[in-house]
Formats: C-alpha cells, structure tokens, sequence
C-alpha cells in the first residue's frame, strides 16, 4: 500500500468521526481555550503546520480523545509526507503514545482505526527508520507501534 493510499484510507476511516463543537476542556485555563480557537478554525483537509506549532505549544496535546480522532487524518498526513525541516513525527508520537499502553485516544479508536494508526506506525519504521533515528525517536516509535498493536487488549 502506498503513502497515498494510506492517506486516502485513513481519510476514509476517520472521516466517520464528527466534528466536535469543542476540542479542548476549553473552560479549563486561557492556554485550553487558545488551543480550542485553533482547532476550531482548521479543518483536516486545512489544518497547517504553523496552527500545530512545536512539541512546546502543540494544541493536539490539548485534544479531546474526538478532537484527536477527528484529526487524525492531517496528522498521518504530516507524519507521512512531511520531512526534513517540516518533520512532524516527533509531534505525532506522543500524540499516539500519551499516557502509555491502553491510553484514552487507543481505547477511543475502533478497531478499524486502530489498524491504520498501526499500518502508518510501520510504515515509518520500514521507510523512514533513518530519520527517525537522526530525530533520536526510534524508542518512542517502537513504544508506539507496542501500544497500538492488538495483542493484548
């Protein structure tokens, strides 16, 4: 299956989820309701990497388990396609890891959208193993493909 192809069922998959009216407890603190106002003002298909910010100031980090899920095809888009100064998979991994084994966003996910969070995880272990490596993330990805493989559920 291609990267194309991945993308493409991946926005088939996801596309089911609704739009949440909220993204982020956004009554919470002034730093969740920026966060919120972002989310809100993006699409899937328009979310930018300037609105994802860094690993610092990450509104996905922010995220309810839907607005996750609801995002998800722009983030395998980003982890997929976009390298070297606009590399997103240190940004993308602790969104798949957080919280550790059986976390809230994998418990939240189907089992159909479990398996293409994993396919993409193999992918970038299979085709972008030295980035990765050069970003010093090969740990968190092996944890991530560790968490959402099936195994024991």
């Amino acid at each position: 299956m291609s990267t194309d192809d991945i993308i493409k069922h991946a926005d088939l998959v996801f596309g089911k989820v609704r739009r949440p009216e909220h993204f982020t407890d956004y009554k919470h603190c002034c730093e969740c309701a920026e966060h919120d106002d972002t989310l809100k003002a993006f699409t899937p298909e328009t979310i930018t990497r300037e609105a994802l910010g860094h690993a610092g100031w990450d509104p996905m980090t922010f995220s309810t388990d839907t607005g996750f899920r609801y995002y998800l095809p722009a983030l395998i888009r980003m982890a997929l396609t976009w390298k070297d100064a606009d590399y997103y998979i240190d940004q993308f991994l602790p969104q798949v890891i957080r919280d550790g084994p059986r976390n809230s966003r994998w418990t939240a996910c189907t089992t159909e959208e479990r398996a293409v969070v994993l396919k993409v995880l193999h992918v970038l272990l299979e085709d972008r193993a030295d980035e990765v490596d050069n970003w010093l993330d090969a740990d968190r990805l092996m944890l991530a493909i560790e968490i959402w493989s099936e195994g024991d559920e």
